[in-house]
């Protein structure tokens, strides 16, 4: 508290604006030397250097919302008293040596709010117009008598700090993005400024052009600095960006908050979004092809139609997102979190999604064509319709999941769990179900011809009308399993547990009974009989049907 007189000294000094037309004389004030006072003097450096932070703090937030003010004011002509050169130099000796933090900005925005000091319309409209200027060079390739970062940079170093000219420019631009993101923001969040206030950082979408690419510009000048300088100093204002149309291939975008941004038709291919978080944005129509998502957060993220193939999405988290039509195609999804999003009619052929959380997620008619889902957690998903042929499904949890007129033709489903799962008019040719779990399963005019079930529990499964040619049911477990009207023709039940098993009307032309075990079966007084194989090793045939078959 003891030095608060000093802040409002140095604020008072700059509200009369004590400054030459030519030069700013305005000290940064982050960088002013404060001493402790008083009776505090005699505590640890430590201590004190927290104190002289906060204080640069304070003042920096009291001089930034008194510019914001004062860039506003219009004099009895109608124009504002501060000219356009005279509000460069501000910016550059304000906002030019280190970047603005999410503290201060949020700290600004609600002073002026609550003071109602802030006329958001003129000072988007003169800040954008030097982000524009910025953007294309103009203040750093001024001749050096007209160069205000080469004029604040001999300030800085005369005050014996280590900087450089392009640190100088990068700072004052980024500073002056972030602040017209914030405005942004605000606008957005009411009506009467929404159609006012609407700002493209990398400009607006042109339709002759099919990118814009002026962000990218930017964000590679701020990394000639140093790798990730962009994504430090401005990646957690990205939020609520407008950014559609925006071209950022192969950028260095880790961690950055594009959470609720609109990036639709946006490009993002090949860049490196590591931890990025897009919750709830709108990705719709995207390209992040070959881009590493891997530990991205897209919770509630509108991904229709994005192109994600080959894309790294390992550890990501997906749950709840929209990627109808989307081509996920050789995309790495391993251990990604999936569960309740929306993957209609997406294409993932060749996609890895070995042990990956999809319970509830909708992926009908979509195309899993050769993917990898080992392990994967798809309970009470939907697959209706959807695309698993030759599909790798070991030990992967399918459990009471929909997979209603599914092609599962050649999958590789050993150890997987299927156990009460929809699978009406599945085809499955082919497929290796082999120690599988279908205990409870609805097969009901499914084609399983030449699959391969074998010791498979199919206990209490609904397999009516079901098309079993030549497949191999060999020592499987068919306890009270319904094969009413099921053609089993060349079938292989030996060994199997047919307890209680219902095989009436059922075609058994050429079915292999061999030792199967046929207790308390039951079958139709029209059943053909005459093609079966192996009856005279089966075991418990009923004696009704020993008197039929005039077996002794």
């Amino acid at each position: 508290m003891s030095q608060l007189p000093q802040v409002w000294k140095l604020l008072q000094n700059y509200v009369r604006g004590t400054r030459s037309t030519d030069r700013p004389t305005t000290k940064y004030a982050g960088n002013l030397p404060f001493s402790p006072l008083g009776k505090h003097a005699q505590k640890s450096n430590r201590n004190v250097t927290f104190s002289q932070v906060n204080l640069q703090k304070e003042i920096l937030c009291q001089r930034l919302r008194i510019s914001l003010e004062t860039w506003t004011l219009e004099n009895s002509d109608g124009e504002f008293q501060t000219s356009d050169r005279q509000l460069h130099e501000e910016i550059y000796d304000l906002l030019g040596d280190a970047a603005l933090t999410i503290e201060v900005v949020e700290k600004v925005m609600e002073l002026l709010i609550v003071e109602k000091q802030l006329r958001p319309v003129p000072l988007f409209v003169r800040l954008e117009d030097f982000y524009q200027r910025w953007c294309r060079g103009q203040f750093i390739d001024a001749p050096p008598n007209e160069n205000l970062p080469q004029r604040k940079l001999i300030e800085i170093l005369a005050q014996n700090q280590a900087s450089g000219l392009r640190q100088v420019d990068i700072y004052a631009g980024l500073n002056v993005l972030i602040l017209l993101l914030e405005l942004h923001r605000h606008a957005q969040e009411q009506e009467e400024l929404r159609q006012q206030i609407n700002f493209y950082p990398s400009s607006v979408p042109d339709k002759d052009s099919f990118f814009t690419s002026q962000l990218l510009r930017i964000i590679n000048y701020s990394d000639a600095i140093e790798i990730g300088n962009f994504s430090n100093i401005v990646g957690e204002f990205l939020r609520d960006g407008n950014f559609r149309g925006a071209y950022f291939g192969n950028a260095n975008l880790t961690g950055v908050n594009f959470s609720g941004a609109d990036l639709s038709g946006a490009y993002l291919g090949d860049a490196n979004l590591t931890g990025a978080n897009f919750q709830n944005a709108n990705l719709t129509g995207a390209n992040l092809g070959d881009a590493n998502l891997s530990s991205a957060n897209f919770t509630d993220a509108n991904l229709s139609g994005a192109d994600l193939s080959s894309a790294n999405l390992t550890g990501a988290n997906l749950s709840c997102a929209d990627l109808s039509r989307a081509d996920l195609s050789r995309a790495d999804l391993r251990d990604t979190e999936l569960s309740r999003a929306n993957l209609s009619n997406a294409i993932l052929f060749g996609a890895n999604l070995s042990d990956a959380i999809l319970n509830h997620v909708d992926l009908s008619r979509a195309d899993l064509c050769r993917a990898d889902l080992s392990g994967a957690d798809l309970s009470h998903a939907t697959l209706n319709g959807t695309n698993l042929s030759d599909t790798i499904l070991f030990s992967t949890n399918l459990s009471h999941a929909s997979l209603i007129a599914a092609d599962l033709s050649y999958g590789k489903l050993n150890g997987a769990k299927l156990n009460h799962a929809k699978l009406n008019g599945a085809m499955f040719l082919g497929a290796d179900l082999s120690n599988v779990d279908l205990s409870g399963v609805v097969l009901n005019d499914a084609d399983l011809s030449g699959g391969i079930l074998n010791e498979a529990d199919l206990t209490d499964a609904d397999l009516t009308d079901a098309v079993l040619l030549g497949t191999d049911f060999s020592f499987a477990n068919l306890n009270n399993a319904n094969l009413s009207g099921s053609n089993l023709s060349g079938a292989i039940l030996n060994g199997a547990d047919l307890t209680s098993a219902n095989l009436s009307d059922a075609i058994l032309d050429d079915t292999d009974l061999s030792e199967a075990n046929l207790e308390e079966m039951t079958w139709g007084e029209q059943q053909q009989w005459e093609g079966v194989r192996g009856l005279d090793t089966a075991l418990n045939i009923p004696e009704a049907l020993r008197e039929q078959l005039g077996l002794s």
